[in-house]
């Protein structure tokens, strides 16, 4: 990250040469604070103005001072500065600032920690899906292609409570931790889990011990990519057909087909508490209701018309793009 520490010195000798300055020509001649300043510009600058009146010799000993010791140090000064600004180093600060200010503002969002093959794939599938997310990622070289793709990034360890606080978890609705290593993603749950208890957290595992200790740690939910893999290769040979359909709906094959969830909170007042006959999904955007989890989590698939939509319960819908789009339209 770059900072303005790299202007700080150049900045501060040439504040100390200007008091000096001011501060000498105004002691010995008698300079008002105006001609003062005059006559220190036009001294360590080097252009060769005349005097604002003839100097004293005690005047002129002093200037001769200013011009030997300010010489050397205020080029250095002036190249600092004109390297800093040249060199894109101040553009470059103020797009850092541009991002932490964003960072800043974010709400509701989804904290990414680690931007490996897993957290890569988390950030696709939230990009396509319109979320909000912010991704944490130690390494430099990775960093830097995070910033050439515009996202939004902290880099850093993830594992550190201030950078967990730098990515706003306590404003976040959900954090997801993809780091190889079982031990970094069990801190960072841990962390994030009493930093926000409200946080819906979701880790990577390597290691089958490892699924518990997370869960007990605070994790909503445990993914350990190689074994679904696995299983997703052998299901693809016992049954390719519906694996693929399934793949398919749920946006893997593609995002023609969107399978979205409709919570109680998300339904118009009037709508609440109707049965899903009274919500004419089917009839009013051509989308399909497939499931139906209740309030004591268990799923239902293919619910009745005469379910009821009752808070903390939730609907699964099924439809095209343009169908859902529809749906989310009328229900807002």
């Amino acid at each position: 990250m770059y900072q303005l520490s790299k202007i700080y010195l150049p900045l501060a000798i040439l504040f100390c040469i200007l008091i000096t300055g001011i501060a000498g020509f105004m002691i010995i001649e008698g300079y008002s604070l105006l001609n003062a300043f005059y006559m220190t510009v036009i001294t360590i600058a080097t252009v060769g103005f005349g005097e604002v009146h003839p100097l004293s010799d005690a005047g002129k000993i002093f200037t001769s001072f200013l011009i030997i010791t300010s010489f050397g140090t205020f080029a250095y000064a002036i190249s600092s500065l004109s390297r800093y600004v040249i060199d894109g180093e101040m553009q470059q600060y103020f797009k850092v600032y541009k991002m932490t200010s964003s960072i800043q503002k974010l709400e509701n969002h989804v904290i990414v920690c680690g931007f490996g093959r897993n957290g890569k794939q988390a950030v696709l599938q939230l990009k396509a899906n319109g979320q909000k997310f912010v991704v944490i990622e130690q390494k430099e070289t990775v960093s830097s292609s995070l910033k050439e793709q515009g996202m939004l990034f902290i880099e850093g360890d993830a594992t550190q409570e201030d950078i967990l606080i730098k990515a706003g978890v306590d404003k976040a609705r959900a954090l997801i931790t993809a780091l190889p290593v079982d031990a970094d993603n069990l801190f960072i749950v841990l962390t994030a889990r009493s930093m926000n208890p409200r946080l819906t957290i979701i880790s990577r595992a390597s290691d089958d011990n490892s699924d518990k200790k997370l869960k007990v740690a605070g994790a909503n939910n445990v993914i350990m990519p190689d074994k679904i893999g696995g299983a997703h290769m052998a299901s693809l040979v016992v049954k390719p057909d519906v694996i693929e359909f399934v793949d398919y709906i749920t946006g893997q094959g593609g995002l023609s087909i969107n399978l979205e969830e409709l919570t109680f909170e998300n339904l118009p007042e009037h709508l609440q508490n109707k049965t899903i006959r009274d919500l004419e999904v089917r009839n009013k955007s051509g989308a399909n209701i497939i499931g139906f989890k209740t309030v004591s989590g268990e799923y239902v698939i293919n619910p009745s018309a005469d379910t009821k939509m009752i808070p903390n319960v939730k609907l699964f819908v099924l439809g095209t793009v343009e169908q859902i789009n529809k749906l989310k339209e009328l229900l807002s």
